[in-house]
């Protein structure tokens, strides 16, 4: 006011109560904000599936954006790093059997093994109602490793009898299933019976290491069963097809 007079803030200034945020919170120079949610009893993701469906029900105007992050968003990002570093992994043992076996056919064959170990790695996490988590995801990068020792096994003795001992291929085969048959079971009996306690979940704090171990145990029992089957079939195949070329 001219000659610094004095007033009421009534006079210019109208006053009404209401509700407003206590704090705001900017991320990109964008305005947020944060939904906390909390959950037990339930797996991450039937709990984000049930978000979303009500996400989709609801009309969300032109201007905004409903995101999920958090434990969501921390998981994603580090599956996709776990899955970078099985695909290394497996990369990884290709090539050290590649400059062991002086070959790139036995490799591959041996490398077939991984596979059949997924399908008990699925089976134990069915049966034992297991979530896949990242614990999990780290015992599948760890059967990476091991499930091809069996089968490693079978075929450097196959390639023995037949360089050393000058054995057809459909006989050195047969008699190298049935002479490593039991270092096989003696290896991967071991293995599985000492991840046995923690796959139980025996003892206090062993069940946030019980995936890794029954993803380990599930994984390594299907491909040595397996294993004994398929990896001679597939060596005694492509040696036969590579023989006539």
């Amino acid at each position: 006011l001219p000659n610094n007079q004095k007033t009421q803030l009534s006079n210019i200034v109208t006053i009404q109560s209401g509700d407003g945020p206590l704090s705001i919170e900017r991320l990109d120079q964008e305005r947020i904000m944060n939904l906390d949610i909390n959950y037990e009893k339930r797996d991450l993701g039937g709990v984000v599936a049930d978000i979303r469906k009500v996400i989709n029900s609801i009309a969300i105007p032109d201007n905004f954006s409903v995101t999920i992050s958090g434990e969501f968003e921390e998981q994603q990002k580090s599956f996709k790093e776990m899955l970078f570093v099985l695909i290394l992994a497996i990369t990884l043992v290709y090539m050290v059997m590649a400059a062991q076996f002086e070959s790139l056919i036995d490799p591959f064959i041996v490398l077939f093994s991984v596979p059949l170990a997924v399908i008990g790695v699925i089976l134990i996490l069915l049966l034992t109602n297991t979530l896949f988590n990242v614990q999990a995801f780290i015992g599948l990068i760890m059967l990476a490793g091991i499930v091809v020792n069996n089968a490693i096994i079978l075929v450097d003795y196959t390639n023995l009898l037949r360089r050393e001992y000058n054995m057809q291929l459909y006989d050195a085969v047969i008699l190298a299933g049935r002479r490593r048959l039991r270092p096989i079971l003696m290896t991967t009996l071991t293995t599985v019976l000492g991840l046995l306690p923690l796959a139980v979940g025996l003892g206090e704090g062993s069940e946030m290491q019980t995936p890794l171990a029954r993803v380990v145990c599930g994984g390594l029992l299907s491909s040595t069963f397996i294993t004994l089957f398929l990896i001679p079939s597939l060596y005694a195949l492509f040696e036969k097809k590579l023989k006539r070329k």
